[in-house]
């Protein structure tokens, strides 16, 4: 019974408890950012194997909140970069972050169309790893190497990262169905590998935080543009999902990120301090999910009632 209530209540909190352990336990859990590729491209294998290329059906409503992502990263970056350089950084990774894996679980909790999400969650991954290989070379503006050298080592880091995985579980389904099958009966340890990224990224923002010191107020100033990005991805995915009867899917497909993959990408590619942008979304995000949770717990219960 005790054991019981120690895993329900550790499934409840798990967001809280990885991130409190990464932050009191960074020194060690910095030591283990080596995985967090290697666990990213797991999650997403385990992800797309519950996939089937015949379910993939692009839609018009996923043209718009590609243009939305592509192009607000890029306007906001380029109004804020002359004020700001390092919000500018955290608010364009905030934008274009690709959707989180779990955001069809959310989508379908909520009674959305969880293959409307999971189409688009492959089809910006895919975006993401040509995006951040051709514009972040100007970002980064490394002076030591070419831009298409640059291209070049981005590319080959973060295409495999994101495009493998699907086209891994692709072949798996087509030619080896057995493991396909071992591995689709361990899709719920995706769960467990995100607990351990958590844990990892919250180490490295707490590490980037310390050991590369901002001022209070730009980093406030990116907690609360990440929250602005935030609310506004929810609202505005929305907006444009109701348009096309997909309301649900298209809020969680622009509002719920990655943001493990995210603070990964910043502190590999940007400045590290950027990360507290999605680091500050992680939090965002998921009140929000959980005020939708509890408003169509509280819809479902009254409907009940009056049932």
């Amino acid at each position: 019974m005790m054991i019981t209530v120690i895993i329900d209540f550790v499934k409840k909190w798990t967001l809280p408890i990885a991130m409190v352990v990464g932050a009191l336990t960074f020194p060690l859990m910095i030591k283990l950012s080596f995985l967090t590729p290697f666990l990213i491209f797991v999650m997403l294998l385990l992800t797309f194997c519950k996939i089937s290329p015949r379910d993939l059906k692009l839609k018009p409503v996923h043209g718009w909140l590609l243009l939305i992502q592509i192009a607000g990263s890029l306007l906001f970056y380029f109004l804020v970069a002359p004020l700001n350089e390092l919000v500018a950084q955290a608010g364009l990774i905030c934008i274009i972050c690709p959707t989180a894996t779990t955001a069809a679980v959310i989508t379908d909790k909520l009674g959305g169309n969880a293959a409307s999400l999971t189409t688009y969650t492959l089809l910006i991954n895919i975006v993401v790893a040509v995006y951040i290989s051709v514009i972040f070379p100007f970002i980064t503006d490394n002076e030591d190497l070419s831009f298409l050298r640059s291209f070049y080592l981005i590319m080959s880091r973060v295409f495999p990262l994101l495009v493998a995985p699907f086209i891994l579980a692709f072949l798996l389904e087509k030619y080896w169905k057995r493991l396909h099958r071992v591995l689709l009966s361990y899709h719920g340890l995706a769960f467990y590998l995100w607990a351990v990224s958590l844990a990892i990224v919250t180490a490295q923002t707490l590490y980037a935080i310390i050991y590369h010191p901002a001022d209070g107020k730009t980093e406030i100033l990116i907690a609360v543009v990440s929250l602005a990005v935030c609310g506004f991805q929810f609202f505005i995915g929305k907006q444009i999902g109701t348009m096309y009867n997909d309301r649900i899917a298209s809020g969680q497909a622009l509002g719920q990120k990655n943001t493990i993959l995210a603070i990964w990408i910043t502190q590999s590619y940007l400045n590290p301090l950027a990360s507290i942008g999605p680091g500050a979304y992680v939090l965002w995000q998921n009140i929000i999910n959980s005020w939708q949770l509890w408003k169509k717990e509280k819809r479902d219960n009254m409907v009940n009632l009056h049932n």
